[in-house]
């Protein structure tokens, strides 16, 4: 029997919070992958690639999982109750709720990580008790059937983690095998622990706009 897996698409998403667990999710044996949004009209990335929903919230087939990427776009999200019932009405029915980065952020806006253990990307972990969780910095966290998962890259190893659990082990290592994922960075820039305070500085510098965004719509919800 197939799984069928949802991943929400949206304007301004982060990309590989998309595209990389997509492209696990896609490689297991059996697996459906839709992207699913408001309508079919392609959406932009954040870094300006074009991505094509191949399903609407109105006839989206019945998912067995269902991930919220994160990115910019989230904040757009936060406020938008249209994508927030969405998220709602599928929690009880899939088998596993999931996010990626930021993402994490909409399943609190939507009112599901209340007591629930959560992990985010690094620069909006101190959101997450807005909403009732618990921030665990963790490359993936389970609680549950709710699995989140750290920024950006951590999607690719969440998706791993989710189709050992689904179809076991062995294709989880298939499909890892498959992608040569067999991580070696350049750099040991990757974590807020290993980045120098110069380069901490500057990623955060170039989050600040979002940074200051979020704080503000996050101000208001909270007040709601």
């Amino acid at each position: 029997m197939s799984l069928r897996f949802g991943i929400l698409v949206f304007p301004n998403i982060q990309q590989l919070d998309l595209t990389g667990p997509y492209e696990v999710f896609a490689s297991a044996n059996g697996a459906e992958v839709h992207l699913v949004w408001k309508d079919r009209n392609p959406v932009m990335s954040s870094t300006g690639l074009p991505l094509t929903p191949t399903a609407t919230f109105d006839d989206h087939p019945p998912l067995d999982i269902l991930c919220i990427p994160g990115g910019g776009g989230v904040n757009a999200l936060l406020l938008d109750e249209t994508v927030l019932e969405f998220v709602r009405e599928q929690a009880p029915a899939v088998r596993y709720l999931t996010s990626v980065c930021t993402g994490a952020l909409v399943l609190g806006a939507a009112g599901l990580l209340k007591n629930r253990r959560a992990t985010t990307h690094w620069y909006s972990m101190d959101f997450l008790d807005r909403f009732g969780a618990t921030a665990v910095e963790d490359r993936i966290v389970w609680d549950g059937n709710i699995v989140t998962a750290g920024g950006v890259t951590s999607g690719i190893d969440f998706g791993l983690a989710l189709i050992g659990e689904l179809l076991g082990k062995e294709e989880a290592e298939t499909v890892q095998l498959s992608l040569e994922y067999a991580p070696a960075p350049p750099y040991s820039s990757g974590t807020v622990q290993e980045a120098s305070p110069q380069v901490l500085a500057t990623a955060k510098d170039r989050f600040s706009r979002t940074r200051k965004e979020r704080e503000r719509i996050l101000a208001e919800w909270k007040q709601s």
